[in-house]
């Protein structure tokens, strides 16, 4: 398999570079080796194997950064600021723009464990996690979201829609924009309070 990266051809050498390049390909070829992932990093298969002695390891930290990144996007979305409509679009975006970089992770079930810092990993998953419930539960006692299933179930039924969209490839076909609107309209509308 010949994968390049586009743009320069520059050596990288760091793990996060190493990491950049393949979050990509596996984004785009979910079978490439460490092989593939070395060539189109621009690096020795021992400088990857330095870093990531295995694909599982090379995963694990895929994921490590994957829930990084959604919880700054989280953050940043201000969903406690927002009516429950909005902010359930903007985490839509980010769990799709993060979910479509990492759809390997998605793929193959990868979870950030068993590396060293765990503990600081399970934290990070909390503070994803606490705005999330907080939101689900607010649009249940405000009545956005019906109150017969919980604020957990609801929000379960919606990682699943969002889960689906990222394996049926939609943020790629259809962008990112219309993913979230047409996943927030679904959900939506069958989680709506009935009078």
């Amino acid at each position: 398999m010949n994968l390049t990266m586009n743009g320069p051809t520059t050596r990288l050498r760091t793990p996060a570079a190493i990491l950049e390049t393949a979050a990509h390909v596996l984004a785009d070829h979910g079978d490439a080796t460490m092989a593939d992932i070395a060539a189109a990093a621009s690096v020795g298969r021992a400088t990857l194997y330095r870093y990531f002695p295995t694909r599982e390891a090379l995963l694990a930290a895929l994921a490590a950064e994957a829930t990084q990144e959604l919880l700054a996007r989280i953050t940043d979305a201000g969903l406690d600021r927002t009516p429950v409509p909005e902010a359930l679009q903007r985490l839509l975006r980010a769990f799709l723009t993060v979910g479509d970089r990492y759809v390997v992770l998605f793929r193959e079930r990868i979870k950030p464990h068993g590396q060293p810092g765990e503990q600081e990993e399970a934290a990070r998953r909390q503070l994803v996690g606490a705005p999330i419930q907080a939101l689900f539960q607010r649009g249940v006692d405000d009545g956005t979201l019906r109150d017969d299933l919980g604020a957990d179930a609801l929000a379960r039924l919606f990682g699943g829609l969002v889960l689906a969209a990222v394996e049926a490839a939609l943020p790629r076909t259809l962008g990112i924009e219309q993913t979230a609107a047409s996943i927030a309209s679904l959900f939506l509308d069958g989680a709506r309070r009935h009078p």
